[in-house]
């Protein structure tokens, strides 16, 4: 018997099926789900720093490698919003300039952690035995050595420079992207329709292409975003410490450090590259639970769904 025969055989009369449908709804005011906060507010600044990065590339207020001795250190005025540095040089403009090496920095960090860490997990889940676990034993190798230390080995190898700085991340981040690979990708290939894409003939190639990439797609994007979080914190770290995008590029952790030794006369040079990398690393954070809780709600409406339905 359906839903709807049986709202009828309780009511004693033919019913619409509008109001059938209201008897598989449960009692009291109807409740909405709470808007995804962080996937709005961390989508909004991530996309307002890539907003930067590109306006940057064509326009800026004023020239970022402009040097003018007469304006040094002025405050905010209308001609520079944000005020000056110790070279009179536009703030504004080297915060706008300095979000290109942020998005290139964490853009091909993360490119690189997947590019590597995807396949080599979709293979360790695949395979299994021997191929995963040597899989999983260079990943921990790997991750054994933090990013900091990667990027100095590079440096001191090939040269402080804003590519050392990615590559160095990238490879840091390929055991994360390795093992959720490996760990979401196990729960798919042992789903009941993936068995069965196998009993039907599937190439393995084939299911991870069309049954496990898709369902752990969601998961990957959580999890890029969050890397690329910490590739700006890191990647400014490494900047305030001289070992990355080298002058007179302007970088937020370049400008951190150049502002400190005027703490005591202009904070503001410390304040707005601290405000720049603080906004930047807690949008895509927030971008990242954002999605996480995006997936999270639609497995658990999939699963009541399921309980729910009628046999």
């Amino acid at each position: 018997m359906s839903p709807f025969s049986a709202a009828e055989s309780r009511g004693g009369r033919s019913r619409r099926p509008d109001e059938a449908a209201s008897d598989l709804l449960p009692d009291g005011p109807v409740r909405h789900r709470p808007r995804n906060v962080s996937l709005v507010v961390g989508g909004t600044i991530a996309a307002a720093v890539v907003l930067a990065a590109l306006v940057s590339l064509v326009w800026t207020p004023d020239n970022p490698l402009a040097v003018d001795p007469a304006l040094r250190l002025a405050g905010p005025s209308a001609a520079h919003l944000l005020g000056t540095d110790e070279y009179g040089r536009d703030v504004l403009s080297r915060l706008m300039a300095g979000s290109q090496v942020t998005m290139y920095v964490g853009t091909l960090a993360v490119l690189i952690a997947v590019g590597i860490g995807l396949p080599a997990g979709l293979g360790a889940a695949q395979r299994g035995g021997i191929v995963g676990q040597v899989v999983l034993r260079l990943a921990d190798l790997v991750y054994g050595f933090p990013a900091l230390l990667t990027a100095i080995v590079l440096a001191a190898a090939i040269g402080a420079s804003t590519s050392t700085v990615a590559l160095a991340l990238g490879i840091a981040y390929v055991p994360v992207i390795t093992r959720v690979t490996r760990s979401t990708a196990l729960v798919v290939l042992g789903s009941d329709y993936v068995l069965a894409a196998r009993a039907y003939g599937r190439r393995p190639l084939a299911i991870l292409r069309r049954h496990v990439l898709p369902a752990i797609a969601t998961t990957l994007v959580a999890q890029m975003s969050l890397l690329f979080s910490l590739a700006v914190l890191a990647e400014a770290a490494l900047d305030y410490l001289g070992l990355g995008t080298t002058a007179p590029t302007p970088s937020w952790g370049a400008m951190l450090q150049d502002g400190q030794s005027y703490l005591g006369s202009d904070v503001l040079l410390t304040v707005w590259p601290s405000l720049a990398i603080f906004l930047c690393v807690l949008g895509f954070s927030l971008l990242a639970d954002g999605v996480a809780d995006r997936r999270h709600d639609a497995v658990t409406r999939a699963g009541a769904s399921s309980r729910t339905s009628p046999s």
